[in-house]
């Protein structure tokens, strides 16, 4: 696996052309091999303004190779203080070269999921641009409440989306591990877009599905909701996986907003 970035008690950054208006953000990282794998195959980048996990997908090692190159050419893009979307296709295109490259000779084929968010600016006020490709996942939690931001790219969610099952039954479906995109299997990426408005208390969780087939939401939502610091909160989701069985790698990142600038 990959790691990029320190986890930060607190970051301050001025909105574009307004040195008064400073948001300040605090963020970590944790990532766990599991129980069963014997090599962790998650990467992530935890930089501002570029925060991202990767979930590679390979036989021999390449899964990481994949991984790997999606978080560093997402990192490359942190020469500034805000990103936007076009800044990530350019990363993605990029990391599938390089994929295109570790994968010669691997039948099975090479990819990996990409979902995170960039700090990003629209109408001159501070925004997350959260972005998407595969079944890794993007939740926002403002108190009490936790919302799925990202959609899965899977046949579960397809089936979901269809009302041919439930999404607690996704969860157990045998299907569950088959995703509809991927950075990398020769293929374009094809990556959603959305935009969340920074206010404070606002906390991201970005993740790889070894938290989320391991924790359900009521889960994610008390760790979240438990007041703890970034890095606490970090550590202690990881810790739900492993506790519930740990079959998979898992990687979490915590973005907290501290505070945004005052409305006019």
């Amino acid at each position: 696996m990959t790691e990029i970035g320190t986890s930060t008690a607190e970051f301050t950054v001025a909105l574009p052309g307004h040195p008064e208006s400073v948001v300040r953000l605090s963020w970590a990282a944790a990532t766990d091999v599991g129980k069963r794998r014997r090599a962790n195959e998650d990467s992530y980048v935890a930089r501002s303004p570029m925060f991202a996990v990767a979930d590679g997908m390979g036989g021999h090692a390449a899964g990481d190779l994949a991984s790997a190159a999606v978080v560093t050419r997402l990192a490359e893009m942190t020469t500034t203080d805000f990103l936007s979307a076009a800044a990530v296709d350019t990363a993605l295109v990029r990391a599938t070269e390089d994929i295109d490259v570790v994968s010669v000779g691997n039948d099975m084929g090479v990819g990996t999921t990409a979902t995170g968010a960039i700090l990003a600016v629209e109408g001159g006020k501070p925004y997350f641009g959260v972005f998407n490709v595969g079944d890794s996942r993007v939740y926002s939690y403002t108190p009490h409440e936790l919302v799925q931001v990202t959609t899965d790219h899977s046949v579960v969610q397809e089936m979901v989306d269809s009302g041919l099952i439930s999404r607690a039954q996704a969860e157990i479906h045998p299907d569950s591990n088959i995703i509809t995109r991927a950075v990398g299997f020769g293929e374009a990426p094809e990556v959603d877009y959305w935009l969340v408005p920074m206010r404070a208390g606002l906390r991201l969780l970005i993740c790889s599905d070894g938290l989320t087939k391991e924790v359900d939401d009521h889960g994610l939502l008390a760790e979240l909701a438990a007041g703890h610091s970034a890095l606490d909160t970090a550590a202690a989701l990881v810790q739900a996986a492993l506790d519930a069985g740990g079959r998979d790698n898992v990687t979490t990142i915590i973005v907290d907003v501290l505070s945004v600038p005052a409305e006019n």
